[in-house]
C-alpha cells in the first residue's frame, strides 16, 4: 500500500471497529402502573419514589360534537407531580388555536381553562376538583382546530372520580414539610 492509502486505512480502522461493536440499546421508557379502576375513571402511577407521578383519567362518554377527523386521544386528567399537585387538564386530541380558552361545565358551574398546544389547563384546580366530586358530568367546549369553524364539545362522566382521586392521593401523598 502506498503511504496515503495506509494513512486512510489507519484513520478508517477505528471507525470500522466501532461500527462492528454492539451499539448501546436505548433505555426502555417507564410504563404506567395501574392503581385501580373506579367506575368511569382509572388511576395510575408512573415512576417511583420521590419522582413518582400519579394521575386519574377518563375518556369522553358517547360522541363528541363537531370533532375533527383523525382526532387523537381525548382525556380529562387530574395529576399529582412531585413539583405540584392537583393539575386538572384536558387533552383535546388536536392542537388548539393560539390563545384559545376552553369552558368546562359541571352542573351550573363553569370554569375557564387556558390552552397550550393539545392541552387545556384549569387556572385554579381546587374549585374544579370540588365540582368534580359533587357532579355527575363534566362538559368541555373549546374552539375547533385551526382551519375549522365552530366549537368542539365532549362530555365526561364523573362517576368514580372521587374514588380515583383518593387513590392517587394515597399513592402520591403530599410532601412532608
Amino acid at each position: 500500500m502506498t503511504r496515503p492509502l495506509l494513512l486512510v486505512a489507519a484513520l478508517l480502522a477505528p471507525l470500522a471497529a466501532a461500527a462492528q461493536q454492539p451499539q448501546p440499546q436505548p433505555q426502555p421508557q417507564p410504563q404506567p402502573r395501574l392503581i385501580g379502576e373506579f367506575q368511569d375513571w382509572t388511576a395510575a402511577a408512573l415512576g417511583s419514589g420521590a419522582q413518582q407521578i400519579c394521575y386519574a383519567f377518563t375518556r369522553p362518554q358517547g360522541t363528541s360534537q363537531n370533532a375533527p377527523p383523525n382526532r387523537s386521544l381525548v382525556m380529562l386528567t387530574v395529576t399529582h407531580r412531585p413539583e405540584g399537585r392537583d393539575q386538572v387538564a384536558l387533552r383535546a386530541g388536536y392542537a388548539y388555536p393560539r390563545g384559545a380558552t376552553v369552558e368546562v361545565s359541571v352542573g351550573t358551574t363553569n370554569f375557564e381553562f387556558f390552552t397550550a398546544g393539545n392541552d387545556a389547563f384549569a387556572r385554579e384546580s381546587a374549585p374544579v376538583i370540588a365540582a368534580f366530586r359533587r357532579g355527575s358530568t363534566a362538559t368541555t367546549t373549546g374552539p375547533a382546530p385551526q382551519g375549522r369553524t365552530g366549537r368542539v364539545t365532549d362530555s365526561f362522566s364523573l362517576r368514580g372520580f372521587t374514588a380515583a382521586y383518593e387513590a392517587i392521593s394515597r399513592e402520591c401523598p403530599p410532601p412532608r414539610r
